[in-house]
């Protein structure tokens, strides 16, 4: 809890340019000459950049924690494969403790190779591989499956050491907060950095921040049922459960009030959980709960499933989502890889 109050307390500081801001600004002024010089590197060759043998598209965000980029990344996986390709996914695992490239499948765990991963296998359909050096991750995707013609990096925008024939750069309602880099911003890199594609994820009645492009791509994540967490045949509309239960909602995601929202858009009113991103679940938060019905993203559906002191715990329920796109993306995104 105590965790959750500090970030939140950073990420509003981060939203504005308070006095918090500007006693942070001149670290960040150092931070971004850093991140030029190494970028400049690159481009001169003084650092190495490893191309593969097929293309590779990364899906990432500039704004620190999460903006959605694996919903996007797998509505993307599913454009391609309707296009004729044969995609593969590579990802850093985030919170799994495998250092070594490694190739998810349905029964790994997700302390291995992190809970993101294990969704977008068990959503699109791809193989996957996770592993913290990205390109050792390319080059065992592709040896372990040969077929596969284009590689769609899950998060890497800043791994520069593997060449990228696309760019796709994610932001959601928060747009790119004050505009500052760490540590007086959210910034990982500043916004005049390039990118082939920009993205916005907003959920139902929100805008596009003007600090992006006007040619950005709204995307939108929809939900329309809950699944319970131990009989996943048994489903409730969202729009249909009953208003006198009493619902909490738990999201461990980097913004769980993008949850909360497209929760309350449906209707459903209830007591909210915000949890640290890639919350592990070990010290069960629902064990003491007073509730009737639990409400949980797919993404702690992956962790909750596999621990038996909550996977057989009748008040959960999972909501799942899917990304909608605003047409052209895709159409773009297959003129540069042909």
């Amino acid at each position: 809890m105590t965790r959750n109050t500090l970030a939140a307390a950073l990420m509003h500081a981060w939203m504005r340019r308070g006095l918090v801001a500007w006693l942070l600004w001149p670290l960040s002024l150092l931070f971004e000459v850093l991140v030029r010089l190494r970028s400049f590197f690159y481009c001169q060759g003084w650092l190495i950049q490893h191309r593969l043998p097929v293309p590779v598209i990364v899906v990432g965000n500039i704004f620190v924690g999460g903006t959605g980029k694996t919903p996007l990344t797998i509505w993307l996986l599913n454009q391609l494969k309707q296009a004729g390709y044969q995609p593969g996914v590579i990802s850093r695992g985030y919170g799994g403790r495998q250092s070594q490239a490694q190739v998810v499948s349905l029964d790994s765990h997700s302390k291995d190779v992190g809970d993101e991963p294990m969704l977008i296998a068990q959503h699109s359909g791809c193989p996957v591989v996770v592993g913290r050096n990205r390109v050792d991750a390319g080059r065992s995707l592709l040896a372990a499956f040969p077929d596969v013609d284009v590689i769609v990096s899950d998060d890497g925008l800043q791994h520069l050491a593997l060449y990228r024939d696309v760019e796709i750069m994610l932001f959601d309602s928060r747009g790119a907060g004050n505009g500052w880099l760490l540590p007086a911003g959210p910034l990982r890199e500043p916004l005049s950095r390039r990118r082939d594609f920009t993205v916005v994820n907003l959920n139902s009645g929100e805008s596009v921040s003007a600090d992006l492009p006007s040619d950005t791509v709204r995307m939108q994540l929809t939900g329309s049922c809950a699944k319970q967490l131990m009989h996943a045949d048994q489903c409730r509309l969202l729009n249909q459960i009953d208003p006198a239960l009493k619902i909490t909602a738990a999201a461990g995601i980097g913004n769980p009030e993008r949850f909360f929202s497209m929760l309350r858009h449906h209707g459903l009113r209830f007591s909210s959980v915000p949890l640290a991103d890639h919350f592990d679940f070990l010290d069960n938060p629902f064990k003491n709960l007073s509730a009737d019905m639990i409400l949980i993203t797919e993404k702690d559906a992956v962790k909750c499933r596999q621990l038996n002191d909550i996977s057989d715990d009748p008040r959960i329920w999972v909501v799942a989502v899917e990304a909608e796109l605003e047409a052209g993306l895709i159409d773009g995104l297959l003129k540069k890889l042909h």
